[in-house]
C-alpha cells in the first residue's frame, strides 16, 4: 500500500490547465454604440414581441407555429435526450442491488469419470443478492453528475432559441410577403399608366401629331410593368410557401394566408443596462455559459480519477445441490468487502483525458467568447439600420409628397387646359417608383425591428449557472 501510494505521483495533472480566458460583458466598449443622444431608451422585448407589428394574422400564424413543428420537435428530443443523460449520470453515482437465481446441472459419463460420480446426474441451485457501491471520495461522479446537468440546462436553453428563431423567421416572411404584396400594387398601377400612354399614343399617330416612337415606348414600358407584376407575383408565391413550410405544413397551407395588415415599426430603443444585462436574456449566450461550467465540471471529474478509488462489493446469497437444501442454514453464501485502486502507469491516458477536458472547456470559452461578441454585433447592426431607414423613409416620403404635388399640378393644368395627358402620364411615374421605393424601404425597417427584437432575446428571461463563468474552474 505505501510503495503504490508512492508511486502514485507518477499520474500527474503537472502542467495541464485550459488556455482561453472568458470575456465579461462590460470589457467590450459599447457605450458610444449603444448610446447616442437621439436614441431613446426602452425596455427588453415582451414575449410576445411581434404582437408590436399590429397584425392578428401573423399572431395567429407564429401561435400555430409554436403548437409544434418539425424544428421544435427536433429541439425538444435533443433535450429530451440530455436530461436522460443526466440521469444516467446521477444513476451512476449511486449503489446498486441485483437478484439473480440460477439452477444447473451436469452429468459426467463413467467413460471419463468411474462411478459412482460417473454416471450420475448433479445439479446445484443458486439464489443472490448482488450489492455494489464506488464511493465518491474525491467528487467525480458527483463532477460528472453536474457537467451532464450543465447540458442539459444548455439543450433546455436551446430549445427556447429554437422558439425564439422560428418566431423571427416566420416574421420576416410575413413582411416579405406584405412588400411582395405592395410591389404588386405598384406594378399593376404602373402596368394601367403605360396602357393609357399607349391609347393616347396610338390616338396621337392616327390624328398625325405623332409618330410610331411614342407608341413604341408604350409598349415597352407596359412588357416592363408586366414582368414587374409577374416578379411579385413569383414573391408572394415563394413567401407563402415559406410560410407553409416554417408551419410545418404542406404548400397549400400557404394559399390560405391572405394579404398581410400594414405593419407598424416601433421607434428604436434599447435597455439602458445593456450590454451585462442581455447576458439574461440572449439564449446563444445562456445556453453557451451553461457549456463552460459543464465543461469545468469535466475538468474536475477528469482530475478525481488521478486519486484513488474505493468501491464496496457483497454477495449474499443461498446455494445448494438440491432444491431441498437450498433454504437449510448450511446454504448460506457470502463474499464481499472493499477494494482500493490507485492508477501509477496508464501511458499517458489520464492525463491525455485532462488535457482534452481542458480542450473542451477552452472550446467551451471560446464558443462562448464568440456568442457575445455577436450578440453585441447583431444588437448594434439591428440598431443602427434602424435608425438610417427612419432618415431613408423620412427623406423619400418628402420626395413622394414633393412628387404627388407635382401630379396634382399637372392635372389641375390639363382640367384647365394647359397641358396635356401626356404631361399627367410623364408626373404619375415618379410617383410610383417612390411608392416602391418607400415600400422596400419599410418592409427593410420592419426586418430590422424583428431582427432587433431577437437580438435582444426575443422576451426571455433565462436561468443562468450560479457561479462566476471566470472562477469556474479551480486552479490546478
Amino acid at each position: 500500500m505505501a510503495l503504490g501510494l508512492l508511486l502514485g505521483g507518477c499520474a500527474s495533472t503537472h502542467g495541464l490547465a485550459p488556455q482561453v480566458r472568458a470575456l465579461e460583458a462590460d470589457q467590450l466598449a459599447s457605450s458610444r454604440s449603444f448610446s447616442p443622444p437621439e436614441l431613446s431608451a426602452a425596455d427588453f422585448p415582451r414575449q410576445d414581441w411581434w404582437s408590436a407589428l399590429g397584425d392578428p394574422q401573423l399572431d395567429s400564424l407564429i401561435a400555430e407555429a409554436l403548437q409544434g413543428t418539425p424544428s421544435l420537435e427536433a429541439a425538444d428530443a435533443r433535450l429530451r435526450k440530455a436530461q436522460a443523460q443526466a440521469g444516467l449520470a446521477d444513476a451512476a453515482r449511486k449503489p446498486t442491488l441485483s437478484a439473480s437465481g440460477q439452477y444447473s446441472g451436469v452429468r459426467l459419463p463413467e467413460t471419463l469419470v468411474p462411478p459412482p460420480q460417473g454416471g450420475e446426474s448433479l445439479g446445484s441451485s443458486v439464489l443472490m443478492l448482488d450489492f455494489r457501491y464506488g464511493l465518491d471520495l474525491w467528487g467525480g461522479r458527483r463532477a460528472q453528475f453536474e457537467a451532464a446537468v450543465g447540458e442539459a440546462n444548455a439543450a433546455q436553453v436551446d430549445a427556447q432559441a429554437a422558439r425564439l428563431g422560428l418566431a423571427s423567421n416566420i416574421a420576416h416572411a410575413y413582411v416579405g410577403l406584405a412588400q411582395a404584396q405592395a410591389a404588386l400594387d405598384v406594378a399593376t398601377r404602373e402596368q394601367e399608366r403605360a396602357s393609357s400612354l399607349r391609347s393616347l399614343g396610338e390616338q396621337r399617330v392616327k390624328a398625325g401629331l405623332d409618330n410610331q416612337l411614342q407608341l413604341r415606348q408604350a409598349e415597352s414600358t407596359i412588357a416592363s410593368a408586366q414582368q414587374q407584376a409577374q416578379a411579385a407575383q413569383q414573391q408572394i408565391g415563394l413567401a407563402r410557401t415559406a410560410l407553409a413550410a416554417l408551419l410545418g405544413q404542406g404548400p397549400d397551407r400557404g394559399l390560405a394566408i391572405t394579404r398581410p395588415a400594414i405593419l407598424q415599426a416601433g421607434t428604436p430603443g434599447i435597455p439602458a443596462v445593456l450590454p451585462s444585462e442581455l447576458l439574461g436574456h440572449r439564449p446563444d449566450v445562456v445556453a453557451a455559459r451553461w457549456r463552460v461550467e459543464a465543461a469545468s465540471r469535466g475538468i474536475d471529474a477528469s482530475k478525481a480519477s488521478f486519486k484513488p478509488s474505493i468501491n464496496l462489493s457483497a454477495i449474499v446469497g443461498l446455494a445448494s445441490a438440491g432444491l431441498s437444501d437450498l433454504f437449510s442454514g448450511d446454504a448460506l453464501l457470502g463474499l464481499g468487502g472493499p477494494a482500493i485502486s490507485l492508477p501509477i502507469f496508464d501511458g499517458g491516458r489520464l492525463r491525455g483525458q485532462l488535457d482534452a477536458s481542458d480542450a473542451d472547456y477552452d472550446l467551451a470559452v471560446a464558443n462562448y467568447n464568440q456568442s457575445l461578441v455577436a450578440a453585441l454585433h447583431e444588437v448594434t447592426d439591428a440598431l443602427q439600420a434602424a435608425r438610417s431607414l427612419d432618415q431613408q423613409i423620412d427623406s423619400s416620403k418628402r420626395a413622394l409628397a414633393a412628387a404627388k404635388s407635382a401630379w396634382n399640378l399637372a392635372q389641375a393644368r390639363y382640367r384647365a387646359g394647359l397641358g396635356t395627358q401626356l404631361d399627367v402620364l410623364a408626373a404619375q411615374r415618379p410617383l410610383l417608383q417612390l411608392e416602391q421605393q418607400i415600400a422596400a424601404l419599410q418592409a427593410q425597417r420592419l426586418y430590422a425591428a424583428i431582427d432587433l427584437d431577437r437580438a435582444l432575446g426575443g422576451g426571455l428571461v433565462l436561468e443562468q449557472p450560479t457561479s462566476s463563468i471566470a472562477n469556474t474552474v479551480a486552479t490546478p
